[in-house]
C-alpha cells in the first residue's frame, strides 16, 4: 500500500508541483483546495491513477471546514504519512487604509490559523501511531519585515515560530515537524510582483528539493539554498542598514491593484 500525503492549496503553484512530485515517487494523494473542479481537471490531464488520488473541497480559513476535511480524509483514505499546510495568500497592505485591516485579517486566518487547523485533526492519531510528518510552508519574507508586506511577512514569521513550538511538542511522540521556507518561486502569486526576484525558481525544481528535505526530516530548509544565505545575512543586518537597503523598494501590490 502506497504512502499518503495530504496537501492544502493544491490547485496551483507550489501545492500542485508538490502533488505531482509525490505522485511520481509512488505516493497516494489527498488534495485540498477551494477550486475542486480546476484541481480535478488538472489531475485528470496528468493521467493520474484514479485509485491514488482524491480531491477535497475546503477553505482553510474556515476552522470548522478544514478540520472536518482532515477527519474525512482519515475516514476515507486513512491517516496520512505527511501533511503539508501549503495554502497561503500574499497581498500587499497599507495600514493607513482601513479596508486593508480586513485583508490582514484574511491573511492571518489563512496563513496562520489555517495552518494550525490543517494540522489539528492529524496530531493525536499521529502521536498514537508514533509516526508522521507535519510540514509548514513559511517564506524567506518572514525573516524581516518588508515594505508593503506587513501582513504577509508577519504571518510567515509566525509560521517559523509556530512550527518550532509544535516541533518541540510533537518530538517526544515520534511526530516530525518540518518548516520549508521558499524563496521566489515562479507561481501566479509571484508573477504580479513589481520588484526584482533573485534566484527565481521553477515550481517543479522547488518541489523536488522540498520532497528531499521532508524525507530527511529537516527542521528548517530554505529553498533554493542561496536564499538561506540571504536569510542569514538579513537576520544579522543592522536595522539602520536594512532600512537603507530597502529604501525606495516597490511595495507589494494591494488587493485589486
Amino acid at each position: 500500500m502506497s504512502r499518503l500525503v495530504y496537501i492544502t492549496g493544491a490547485s496551483s503553484g507550489i501545492g500542485q508541483a508538490l502533488a505531482l512530485q509525490y505522485y511520481r515517487q509512488g505516493w497516494s494523494l489527498a488534495l485540498v483546495a477551494r477550486r475542486v473542479e480546476e484541481l480535478t481537471a488538472w489531475a485528470q490531464s496528468q493521467s493520474l491513477d484514479p485509485a491514488r488520488w482524491r480531491v477535497y473541497r475546503a477553505d482553510v480559513s474556515d476552522i470548522a471546514d478544514i478540520t472536518a476535511t482532515g477527519r474525512r480524509c482519515i475516514a476515507e483514505q486513512g491517516l496520512p504519512d505527511v501533511v503539508i499546510a501549503n495554502a497561503g495568500i500574499s497581498i500587499g497592505v497599507d495600514t493607513a487604509i482601513e479596508a486593508d485591516l480586513e485583508v490582514m485579517q484574511r491573511i492571518y486566518a489563512t496563513n496562520n490559523l489555517g495552518m494550525a487547523a490543517t494540522f489539528q485533526p492529524f496530531i493525536t492519531p499521529m502521536r498514537q501511531r508514533r509516526s508522521g510528518t507535519l510540514v509548514g510552508i513559511a517564506s524567506v519574507a518572514g525573516i524581516r519585515g518588508l515594505p508593503g508586506h506587513g501582513a504577509y511577512s508577519s504571518s510567515k514569521a509566525a509560521v517559523f515560530a509556530y512550527c518550532e513550538s509544535l516541533r518541540g511538542e510533537c518530538r517526544p511522540d515520534g511526530v516530525q515537524v518540518v518548516t520549508i521556507a521558499p524563496g521566489y518561486i515562479d507561481t501566479p502569486l509571484t508573477r504580479k510582483n513589481r520588484y526584482r526576484m533573485p534566484f527565481l525558481m521553477q515550481p517543479e525544481a522547488f518541489a523536488a528539493k522540498a520532497f528531499d528535505a521532508i524525507a530527511a526530516g529537516a527542521r528548517v530548509r530554505f529553498i533554493p539554498w542561496q536564499m538561506g544565505v540571504v536569510a542569514r545575512v538579513m537576520r544579522v543586518l543592522p536595522g539602520a542598514l536594512f532600512d537603507r537597503v530597502l529604501a525606495g523598494r516597490p511595495r507589494k501590490h494591494r488587493e485589486n491593484e
